[in-house]
């Protein structure tokens, strides 16, 4: 899901000051005076700036229905996908980098085609079960529209299907009061922002920016067509020498390998998201905002939700499998770095595309609540212990 608007006047600043201030060796006190702005504060000035230019556009950006800036300010209104009509993704050079051994004969034997009709089923009906939930604690919630993803589509570089329109935070990020969609970085996700568009356009018709950022021509040469993959230490020894399945042919990124913390953004390199595509999301954001990027002793990295996950002001889940590598860093400064405990999810249990720790993959209503997997009673207990502290 993304997270489209929060409650104006939460936290837009300094969170990650300290932690810059740590690594550039500067004087931060004006830096801070000047970027510990709250929300409301930068959406007024925002406004203000609008009414000297005397635009056409004034009154929507009163009323912007996009703004946030964190992963903790209390939620006014997200974007919540759709499993409907998912499919397999064909089994390309990325998939399987990205996947492991023991999934690859599902891919090959089922790309392009359904995910399980019984899976399908089940989570439908638990993502309805979340809209609903998030519409009693008075959430608006907004859906991708319906597609058939098993339709082939073909570009001069390459012919794919598609996948599913269910994570809008792999393909959409909101800063401030602007919405960019990324240009992915797997050939069945190309077409994906389709599902996304009427919403998109209906923000930016109510005064919220829209920025799309260059697209792919995921040709060959995105890729390292000889990507040598056969085990969990192979990803290790890639992943530490700083060797992806995507290479620097063109900028890629997923909207999921960004977290946000008020003016400061972490970013990791990883299968999905290139060096060229963080240099576009930082030359575009600057002067405003600063990307920076960490790295973890991940295998496989793609996505960094279930690997550090900023759950509010200097306060951070650090996943224990994949220790950051700048963490020090961050506890100089003055951070609350918390482990997680380690996911209850059965050894049985198909992911396909994913990992155990999904679990701390969170989403914060505000700095008080939280939503959890149910069965997840574990971090459930943790986060309880945190609100005692």
């Amino acid at each position: 899901m993304l997270r489209v608007r929060c409650l104006r006047g939460g936290s837009r600043g300094a969170e990650a000051v300290h932690y810059i201030g740590s690594r550039l060796g500067r004087s931060l006190t004006g830096w801070v005076q000047r970027t510990f702005q709250s929300t409301q504060a930068a959406t007024a000035s925002e406004a203000s700036c609008a009414a000297d230019d005397n635009k056409a556009t004034d009154p929507l950006l009163n009323d912007c229905p996009v703004c946030s800036y964190n992963e903790w300010d209390p939620l006014e209104e997200v974007i919540v996908g759709r499993a409907e009509n998912a499919c397999v993704p064909p089994f390309s050079v990325e998939v399987k980098a990205n996947t492991y051994e023991k999934y690859w004969g599902f891919y090959q034997q089922f790309g392009g085609q359904s995910f399980p009709k019984d899976h399908l089923k089940k989570a439908v009906a638990e993502i309805e079960e979340m809209c609903n939930i998030l519409k009693m604690e008075g959430v608006i919630v907004k859906r991708p529209e319906p597609i058939d993803w098993s339709v082939k589509y073909k570009t001069p570089d390459f012919e794919s299907t598609g996948m599913y329109a269910a994570m809008p935070r792999d393909i959409l990020l909101v800063v401030g009061n602007e919405i960019i969609e990324a240009p992915m970085a797997w050939r069945a996700r190309f077409f994906e922002y389709r599902a996304y568009r009427p919403i998109i356009k209906e923000y930016f018709n109510r005064g919220a920016k829209w920025t799309t950022a260059p697209k792919p021509t995921m040709a060959d040469e995105l890729y390292d067509q000889d990507y040598p993959i056969r085990s969990v230490e192979d990803r290790h020894k890639l992943a530490a020498q700083g060797k992806f399945v995507t290479t620097e042919y063109e900028p890629c990124f997923d909207a999921a390998d960004f977290i946000r913390a008020g003016r400061d953004l972490f970013v990791q390199r990883s299968q999905v998201t290139n060096y060229m595509g963080i240099e576009w999301m930082r030359r575009h954001l600057a002067p405003e905002y600063r990307v920076h990027i960490i790295s973890f002793k991940d295998p496989n990295p793609m996505h960094i939700d279930a690997t550090f996950n900023i759950i509010g002001p200097g306060l951070v889940l650090s996943n224990p499998d994949r220790p950051c590598q700048q963490i020090e860093l961050f506890k100089k400064a003055g951070w609350t770095v918390v482990q997680p405990p380690l996911p209850l999810i059965p050894d049985g249990h198909p992911l396909w595309m994913s990992s155990k720790w999904l679990s701390m993959n969170v989403l914060m209503l505000d700095e008080k609540r939280v939503m959890v997997d149910a069965n997840e009673t574990s971090i459930q207990k943790m986060f309880e212990n945190l609100d005692q502290h």
